[in-house]
């Protein structure tokens, strides 16, 4: 009896150590998920052309100074570098390891910024700061507008877009219950584009796909949902930060109206606590006509 108890004891401290460090893993160690994006709007020039996603830091530290993050981000030496909001948290005393981050991508790489919904949460005057920093290293702050982007003989055209903090859609808020962000509201923000043209939209919330899709957007970029913090294998991701249990929009590759959205996972956590079957991810977009 005293030996079954004891060969007990020994099983659940094994399996609360497999736990934690499964835990540990998944909150931990950075995963890069490749895509290739196919589309005849393509200019041959652009074929290769390699777009590495970040988003939702939320000042997470990976290593001293983000030296593992950083390590990703040149092994895979993309063209360019995309995050797409809440990079810091809008609880932070300061954006010190966000801006370091920033300041070291700048150097290397072209770098795109949109704010997230904790970008949009901090005061006026700490975010005016944080955005002049980040402008001053030499990343472009992409405000509800749209640059060229040219190689070559050919060119795309890369949006970037944030909305009112309404059209998250909290389940617990009545004000925001039959908010809807439709055409006449991203029209409004972004006006027309030439169709014509390959169009890359980055948006931090990936919940208006269809909207976005309808507009115009070729390639959607969005981040937000931290991939559903908990995956179940072979469902999904559990919860939202809308507190939606399995959000139709999760993580990775979706073909919506016939146009390409793809969900980051994100860095760091946020209010959520802890990622399980879920670890941090960089994506690579590779473009190809």
């Amino acid at each position: 009896m005293k030996n079954k108890r004891k060969s007990i004891l020994i099983l659940v401290f094994l399996l609360i150590l497999i736990a934690a460090a499964k835990v540990y893993l998944d909150n931990n160690f950075l995963e890069v998920s490749q895509y290739t994006v196919r589309s005849n709007k393509i200019p041959t020039s652009f074929k290769g052309f390699k777009i590495l996603q970040l988003s939702d830091l939320h000042s997470k530290d990976f290593g001293n100074d983000n030296n593992k993050l950083i390590k990703k981000v040149n092994r895979e030496n993309p063209d360019i570098v995309v995050m797409t909001g809440d990079m810091v948290n809008a609880n932070d005393k300061d954006f010190e390891v966000f801006i370091d981050l920033a300041e070291q991508l700048s150097k290397r790489y072209d770098t795109y910024y949109i704010v997230g919904n904790h970008e949009q949460n901090i005061n006026d005057d700490k975010r005016k700061l944080l955005l002049d920093k980040i402008k001053e290293i030499g990343i472009r702050v992409l405000d509800n507008e749209k640059v060229t982007i040219t190689r070559g003989t050919g060119s795309i055209n890369l949006y970037g877009l944030w909305f009112n903090l309404r059209y998250y859609k909290d389940v617990n808020s009545e004000y925001a219950k039959d908010i809807f962000f439709g055409a006449e509201q991203i029209q409004s923000i972004l006006g027309n584009l030439d169709t014509e043209s390959y169009n890359i939209l980055l948006t931090h919330n990936p919940l208006y796909a269809e909207t976005y899709s309808n507009w115009g957007a070729d390639l959607i970029l969005s981040g937000h949902i931290h991939g559903g913090m908990i995956r179940i294998p072979f469902v999904g991701g559990l919860l939202s930060p809308e507190r939606t249990f399995f959000p139709k929009y999760d993580a990775g590759e979706y073909q919506v109206n016939g146009k390409t959205l793809i969900v980051n996972r994100g860095l760091g956590n946020g209010n959520f606590g802890i990622r399980l079957f879920n670890r941090p991810e960089i994506s690579v977009i590779t473009l190809s006509d």
